[in-house]
């Protein structure tokens, strides 16, 4: 172990810090988030220095060159000067006088040095390179930073509320860590971080007060949004649900990638549905998650996309409600904008559309019941949903009700994914060109003079790109 690992207090405490360019106030701002009298010395002072004053009003600005008398019993002393004599002269300074000293991105004049730091007070975590890349240390933190939620730093506060509580009804001691870790990685804690506070804490007293020390096996489901297809673009929280999930229940559109993140040891079951073919109807999914929950399993309901936006989220928690049980919605970035990012189509453009409707192609009787006097008017993008069946019934629709039919129009297959593909056309010309080509689902359709704007603003390049 090259350092040993400390946590100092600096509440109230003199600290220096020499130096005051962009680095110097990245090290202001840390110092005075952690409560301490800070002096800054040098002989000049960056705009970023400058604007933390307003920011920290007790923020003592010296505009001078430092000296050695400047150093006097200070807590913590951190240079950030660009001056290899100066940063030699402070370490030098500081350790004659058994003062802590980090010069900044110089290891071997510090007697210690800054880890990256995730902040979830009064939770604390730091991790370090010992100076020797700094950059891996922050590639770590930012792991760190997906599987640690936000009100983590809250709970923590919650259980030091209840911390006597707890020793005074459940023993022995290891009985107590059993609970505490129950509680911390059980529904409770999940009640917290889904903004139920007040009931999360009335679930806690009644599982102390309880006596046995045994917190109810009480099961939840999690509807997750997956996204478009590309893993980097789930969010923090769906990411943490879906490695701590028992069970997870899953749809045709989540791709391969984004269950390899799944928790390995868990119960995967497959519900997907294809055109005249499911797996599973959409009420016996809902008894599905259900049944699992009331088993007391924490279940996963992993949808491509956006739960709410064409994926049936809303029937799924209904059930959810009747039967009361726990349930949290996590929202993913819906297939029309990852899709039309992906392919470079802006969904609105100030030149081009104000507006942008979603609707979903569906047959039902080989029709299709849209409000197509709406749909045609100018200045608007139009997304479909599940239209590859029926692209040439809205096709011929739009033209009917007196949209161009040179209005330009866009195929995008697979989107986000290193299969993507973006077929263009128009009104008039699409639903032929479609015709004896592979189309690999999940697809989607854009409507508009948007579409224009993709081969100039295409950036993603899959490889394999067969852009047409």
């Amino acid at each position: 172990m090259e350092y040993f690992p400390l946590f100092i207090d600096l509440k109230n405490q003199n600290c220096l810090v020499v130096g005051a360019g962009e680095v110097a106030a990245r090290k202001i701002e840390l110092l005075a988030k952690a409560g301490a009298n800070i002096t800054v010395i040098a002989p000049a002072i960056s705009n970023s220095v400058r604007h933390l004053t307003a920011i920290y009003p007790d923020l003592e600005i010296i505009e001078k060159d430092f000296l050695c008398t400047d150093i006097k019993r200070q807590r913590l002393i951190i240079s950030a000067t660009n001056q290899a004599d100066i940063n030699a002269l402070v370490a030098k300074t500081a350790q004659e006088n058994n003062i802590p000293v980090n010069v900044v991105d110089n290891p071997e004049l510090c007697s210690f040095i800054v880890p990256a730091i995730i902040d979830r007070s009064p939770v604390i975590a730091a991790v370090s390179s010992g100076g020797t890349s700094p950059v891996l240390a922050r590639l770590l933190r930012a792991k760190l930073e997906s599987l640690i939620p936000p009100a983590f730093g809250r709970m923590a506060k919650l259980a030091e509320k209840y911390r006597a509580l707890v020793k005074e009804n459940i023993n022995p001691p290891a009985q107590r860590r059993i609970f505490w870790e129950k509680v911390l990685q059980g529904s409770i804690a999940e009640l917290f971080y889904s903004g139920k506070e007040i009931e999360a804490e009335a679930r806690l007293k009644a599982a102390i007060l309880n006596t046995s020390g045994k917190v109810d096996n009480i099961g939840e489901v999690y509807l997750v949004g997956a996204g478009p297809g590309d893993p980097d673009l789930l969010t923090f929280r769906a990411l943490r649900l879906m490695q701590q999930a028992d069970v997870v229940v899953y749809d045709r559109l989540v791709s391969a990638e984004i269950l390899e993140l799944v928790r390995r040891d868990a119960e995967k079951i497959y519900v997907g549905k294809r055109r005249n073919n499911h797996s599973l109807d959409q009420e016996s999914i809902n008894e599905l998650l259900a049944r699992l929950a009331k088993s007391g399993k924490r279940v996963v309901r992993l949808k491509g996309g956006d739960p709410f936006i064409f994926g049936r989220g809303g029937e799924e928690i209904e059930t959810l409600v009747q039967e009361n049980i726990n349930f949290q919605v996590v929202p993913g970035i819906t297939a029309a904008s990852g899709c039309a990012t992906y392919a470079g189509i802006p969904l609105t453009h100030r030149d081009h559309a104000q507006s942008c409707t979603f609707i979903t192609g569906h047959l039902k009787d080989n029709t299709i019941n849209l409000n197509w006097q709406q749909l045609v008017v100018p200045n608007q993008t139009i997304v479909i949903y599940m239209g590859l069946v029926g692209l040439e019934i809205i096709c011929q629709s739009m033209i009917q009700y007196g949209a161009s039919a040179d209005l330009p129009i866009a195929l995008i297959q697979q989107g986000t994914t290193h299969t993507q593909r973006v077929i263009t056309g128009t009104l008039s010309t699409m639903p032929e060109k479609l015709k004896g080509q592979s189309i690999q689902p999940p697809t989607l359709f854009i409507i508009g003079t948007v579409v224009s704007l993709h081969d100039k603003l295409k950036w993603f390049q899959p490889e394999g790109d067969i852009s047409s």
